[in-house]
Parts: structure tokens; sequence; C-alpha cells
């Protein structure tokens, strides 16, 4: 089967957008091509990636490519993405340069080849993220191993947001800690948790996709009786208590949210919010800091900072 390319070529911190707008408007799958991968300093061999060439990568900004079955009005899609991705600017986003592009492919291109690329990351002493479809023995008895299969439309894990939000939460997160992740995606920090010593954690995500995804990867991780996968706008709706919030979503969505911190966290309770570009963290910096939350920690990797506050 043949597949519809759409890539476009954005800013970093406009990334997630384009993957939600992609996402709305009917693909089947997202990948990112990141030049970052390339300058990154890996702690350990087991963060290495293999094979990257500079020539597949752009010079500058992200490029974030979506499938569509060749089978739809594609030429309306493509129409749909070039108008969104031009009014990213009113939501405050850079999109860099917002050049939007189509080609064909086939299906094992797009399916497979990514999956090379792939290899098990150890974030920490204690925990490493493995591909599903990768062999690997933990190196002693403390190390925690997250199996994850992304599919197209999540990131694998290793993305600095991502990394720093693990780190945090085995930082912060005590044994029989309750957990509410937002914005779960994939369901890795929700994983890590339960993996971590939580007894309950709620995953939210308000797409569909990703709670199907996250379900999945909970099963995998032989985690069900710990985590509980479903929908959510947010922390709307959400009576239970919980010792630690985590949130690895952008800037401008955490502080929508962040009224409902002093609410959902007991007394003395941590939250975790990552996905945040620099250039953004006053805003969350400044939102905790009208809710009475103190920050505790703001730790950085590249352009993206993750910022831990605590409930008193």
């Amino acid at each position: 089967m043949n597949w519809l390319e759409l890539s476009v070529h954005t800013s970093s911190e406009a990334v997630e957008a384009v993957s939600n707008l992609l996402q709305e408007v009917g693909a089947e799958g997202v990948s990112i091509e990141d030049p970052e991968v390339l300058n990154r300093h890996w702690e350990n061999q087991y963060g290495e990636i293999i094979e990257l060439k500079k020539e597949d990568y752009p010079e500058y900004g992200v490029i974030v490519k979506a499938y569509f079955p060749d089978l739809i009005d594609f030429e309306s899609i493509v129409s749909q993405v070039k108008q969104r991705v031009e009014q990213l600017s009113q939501f405050g986003l850079d999109p860099g340069p917002g050049i939007v592009r189509t080609s064909l492919v086939d299906e094992e291109s797009w399916a497979n080849k990514w999956k090379k690329y792939y290899k098990p990351v150890r974030i920490s002493p204690r925990l490493t993220i493995k591909p599903v479809w990768e062999a690997y023995q933990a190196a002693s008895p403390d190390e925690r191993i997250i199996e994850l299969d992304p599919g197209m439309a999540f990131g694998t894990g290793t993305h600095p947001t991502t990394v720093l939000s693990l780190k945090m939460l085995e930082k912060y997160l005590f044994p029989e800690s309750r957990v509410i992740d937002v914005g779960c995606g994939s369901g890795i920090l929700s994983i890590a948790a339960a993996k971590l010593g939580a007894k309950k954690v709620l995953a939210l995500d308000l797409d569909p996709l990703a709670v199907e995804k996250s379900k999945e990867n909970v099963r995998l991780n032989q985690v069900e009786p710990v985590v509980e996968v479903r929908q959510g706008d947010l922390l709307k709706g959400v009576a239970q208590t919980a010792d630690c919030v985590v949130a690895n979503i952008l800037a401008e969505i955490i502080v929508k949210f962040v009224h409902d911190l002093p609410r959902v966290l007991v007394p003395g309770g941590i939250f975790v919010g990552s996905g945040i570009i620099k250039e953004k963290s006053g805003l969350v910096l400044s939102a905790l800091n009208d809710t009475g939350l103190q920050v505790l920690e703001t730790i950085h990797q590249e352009d993206w900072v993750a910022i831990v506050a605590k409930k008193w």
C-alpha cells in the first residue's frame, strides 16, 4: 500500500502543536526529524543512536512528517495544514519556515525503516527505555526497564522533555505515591511511575489515539493493576487527589490547568512540568507562583526546561 507523506518544516517549540494538528486532520502517523540528535551528548553506550547522517536532517528547525492513505482528498488536507501552520503565531508559537511539502512513500519505508535508529536508552541508573523489538538485559536488580512500542504518532521517549520528566520522577517520587499524568501520550511517564513504586497512577489524555496507545504500553509493561488510562481534558473533572502530578506538554497548556494543582495535590505534593521551551519557562513559573506553589527546582537540557514545584 502507498502512503501520502506530508512534511512541515517548523520550529522546535512548535513541534508538538504541528504534530497535534496533523493528527487532527487524519494522519495515520507522525515522525520527527530534529537535527539536535546529531549533536546530542549521550552519557553512556545505551544512548547511542547509530547511522545518523547529517544530510537526512534540516540545517535548522525541525521537520514533522505525517502519513495518509492514498485514497483520500489529499489536496483539502494540505490546504488545511498550510492554513493552520500560518495561524500558529496567533497562539504565541513560532511556526519557523512553515514550509509544507508532499510526496509518495511505500508502506514498508514508512512503517519499519525508522525502527533501526531506535535502541535501548539508559536514562538514569534506575530507568532504561527499550523498544519492544530490541533485546536487552538489565544491568542490575535496581534497573527498571520500560518496554515501549511508540507507534509513528508518538516519540520514542528519548526527547529531552521526556528525559527531564523521567529524571525528576525518579528524584521526587516516593514509594506508594499516587500519581496523575496529564497528557500521557504513549504512557511512558505513567509506566515509569508505576515501576518506580507508585501505588496508583491515573493517565489522562484528550486524544483517543493516545489513550489507546497508552493502554497498549501499560499492558506491555504489565502494570495494569497500578495504571488507569482514560480520556480527559487536563484536570477537568478529576476528583481524586495525588502526591504527584506530572505533565510533559506545552507551556501554554500547562498554564491552563495550574490553578487546579492546589485542589488536586495533597499537602507536600509535587508537580513536575516539562515540555517547556526555555523562552516560555517564565510563563509557567509565574503561573505556579500565583497558585501558591513553591518552585523547588528548574533543570535544563538543550533548549528545554523542567520545573518542579511543591504544595505546602
